[in-house]
């Protein structure tokens, strides 16, 4: 994996942060070999497969149930669970694709591409599991967490496919009920790490909060890294002439001219990142203001670095 030519993992770039660690800040599921804590004591571990019983090894493996089918002994091969589960959840919704059409720009899609995949890398480097999932309106596509580098695989393929697909005006988000499904469905607790760029209202914060809120009832560690063009979508700074916007979700048109919108539109930006920086403060989940125009080996660096030092003060 180290020499692979998928798009989205840069082997140059993940050497660079090889030596960084992932650790959990709160309790998840596993064992402990150092650089998680745990809930637990003692291993745990999954079935992996059958293997013929060989003379001379110890009975409490055998499989009898297999034996009983079979009349033939086969003992149970295991593979230890990791000490982290580690989910990351990206937004595929049309908003994503912002900007269109420039080829010297990665769009917020891709942007977040690259960070889930070198994320995912960098989990199975220090022997955890990482999983994916992809959504707009619904859940796309699913994979469980595994501490295995092939498995990156089909996780890499399927940033390439659906970071291919154009805009098109139909892939709307709805963020909560997806955090909801995926709530009831990861049954151990662990790392879940969404990556969108929570585009939204006030009144769209008291439906994603919840969602968020019932990711941490079930104990997971929940990291949102908020992808935004700062120089756009934040500072509006676009030349003085009129503008036709358009609502890459849906499609829907609006003529402005920036200067007459700008100082309105910069406040109420303003204070709804703030409201989402407060009420993530109040769930303890962290967040992690991410400017697309800026490396994002630099912004996976700053953030592990500010990470451990926070971490080292627990």
């Amino acid at each position: 994996m180290a020499h692979t030519s998928h798009k989205y993992l840069d082997p140059l770039v993940v050497s660079k942060l090889k030596n960084m660690e992932v650790r959990a800040r709160l309790i998840v599921e596993g064992f402990i070999t150092g650089l998680h804590r745990s809930p637990y004591h003692g291993f745990s571990v999954e079935f992996a497969e059958h293997r013929p019983y060989n003379t001379g090894e110890s009975l409490r493996s055998i499989d009898w149930k297999v034996y009983a089918r079979t009349d033939k002994l086969f003992t149970k091969k295991f593979e230890e669970e990791t000490n982290l589960l580690c989910n990351l959840v990206l937004d595929v919704s049309d908003s994503m694709r912002y900007p269109v059409g420039k080829a010297d720009r990665l769009s917020k899609l891709e942007y977040g591409a690259y960070l889930a995949a070198a994320l995912g890398w960098l989990m199975i480097q220090q022997k955890d599991a990482a999983g994916l999932s992809l959504f707009d309106d619904e859940l796309r596509f699913y994979a469980p967490p595994k501490a295995r580098y092939s498995w990156l695989v089909p996780l890499l393929l399927q940033l390439e496919q659906v970071a291919a697909q154009a805009a098109d005006f139909s892939h709307r988000t709805r963020t909560p009920a997806v955090l909801h499904q995926l709530a009831s469905r990861l049954r151990r607790r662990g790392m879940v790490i969404l990556i969108t760029d929570l585009l939204g209202t006030p009144e769209d914060l008291e439906v994603l909060m919840p969602a968020l809120q019932h990711l941490r009832h079930a104990h997971h560690e929940v990291i949102i890294f908020n992808l935004l063009d700062r120089e756009t979508e934040l500072d509006f700074a676009l030349p003085n002439l009129p503008y036709v916007v358009k609502d890459l979700e849906s499609g829907e048109s609006l003529r402005v001219h920036p200067a007459q919108v700008k100082d309105r539109y910069r406040e109420l930006m303003a204070n709804y990142l703030e409201q989402v920086r407060r009420r993530c403060r109040e769930l303890q989940i962290e967040i992690v203001e991410v400017d697309v125009r800026q490396n994002y080996e630099k912004t996976l660096r700053d953030y592990f670095i500010k990470r451990q030092i926070l971490t080292r003060k627990r």
